[in-house]
C-alpha cells in the first residue's frame, strides 16, 4: 500500500489511470484503496476533484475493455478448440450468450462493487460475443458509479477514510459472497430447466 500510496503522490492523475487499468485487468491491486485514497488527496488539495474522477474512469474503461477484447478473441477460440475437454458443447455456450443478453450485463454494473468479480465480468462478456455497445453502456456506467463512489468515501470522510473503508470492505466481502451464491444457485437452476 504504501508503494502505491507513494507512486500516486509522486505522479498523480497517470499513476490512477494506469494503476487501474492493471487492477482491472486483474493484477493484485488494491482498486478500492487506491480511489479512496485519491478521493482523500482531493480532500487534502493534493489533487484536484475533475481529472481525479476522469484519470479513474478512464483507467477503469481501458482496464476492463482489455478485458473484453481478451475474452471476445481468446475466450470463444479456446471454448471452441478445447470446451469438449470440459465438456462444453455449442449449444451450452449459445445458453450463456442468451442468459448474459438478458440479465448479465448488470453484473457489468454491479461487478466492480465485489472484490474478484469485476476482474471476470468483462471477459465473461467478450466469451458470450456481447455486443460492443451493450457493454460499453453498461461496463463504463458501471466504471463512473464505481470510481465517484469511492473518490467520493475518500472525499467527504477525510482524516477516517482508511477506517471507513475497513468497515466497508468488510460488508462488501459477506455481500459478495451471499451475490455469488445466489448467482450460482440461478444458474444451475436456469440450466437445469432448459437443458
Amino acid at each position: 500500500m504504501e508503494a502505491i500510496a507513494n507512486w500516486v503522490s509522486h505522479y498523480g492523475y497517470a499513476a490512477i489511470f494506469s494503476l487501474l487499468v492493471l487492477g482491472i485487468v486483474g493484477l493484485p491491486i488494491p482498486d478500492e484503496w487506491l480511489l479512496t485514497f485519491s478521493g482523500y488527496l482531493v480532500f487534502s488539495d493534493h489533487l484536484r476533484a475533475i481529472p481525479t474522477l476522469a484519470a479513474a474512469m478512464l483507467g477503469s474503461m481501458c482496464g476492463i475493455t482489455v478485458s473484453y477484447a481478451l475474452g471476445r478473441s481468446l475466450g470463444l477460440f479456446i471454448l471452441h478448440h478445447y470446451g469438449r475437454f470440459f465438456r462444453i458443447t455449442s449449444e451450452d455456450i449459445d445458453k450463456v450468450h442468451a442468459w448474459f443478453e438478458r440479465f448479465g450485463r448488470w453484473t457489468l454494473i454491479f461487478g466492480y462493487f465485489v472484490p474478484g468479480v469485476r476482474h471476470f465480468t468483462a471477459v465473461i462478456a467478450g466469451t458470450s460475443s456481447l455486443h460492443p455497445l451493450s457493454f460499453a453502456i453498461f461496463a463504463y456506467s458501471g466504471a463512473l458509479i464505481w470510481s465517484s463512489t469511492f473518490i467520493g468515501i475518500g472525499y467527504f470522510f477525510g482524516d477516517q477514510w482508511s477506517r471507513v473503508l475497513q468497515q466497508i470492505q468488510r460488508h462488501s466481502l459477506f455481500a459478495g459472497w451471499v451475490a455469488g451464491a445466489v448467482v450460482v444457485a440461478y444458474l444451475f437452476w436456469y440450466f437445469r430447466k432448459r437443458g
